[in-house]
């Protein structure tokens, strides 16, 4: 859920174009997810959506790169 894109989302059972639009807007605005039930945090994902989607979604942590900078 951290790394797909809108039409992804979208095939997910539960999902439709607002739904998948509110995870994508609350991803970019909060970052990412850290668990699946934090997805519940997005207005109108609850316990029914999250029932639907079953263990078909995941939670990734892109890499996040790290620029050390030495000052002489």
């Amino acid at each position: 859920i951290n790394t797909a894109t809108q039409t992804e989302l979208e095939t997910l059972q539960g999902i439709g174009p607002a739904k998948a639009k509110a995870i994508i807007e609350y991803r970019e605005k909060n970052g990412s997810f850290t668990s699946i039930e934090s997805l519940t945090s997005v207005d109108g994902i609850g316990p029914g959506t999250m029932k639907q989607l079953g263990n078909s979604i995941t939670v990734s942590n892109p890499q996040t790169a790290e620029t050390t900078a030495a000052v002489t």
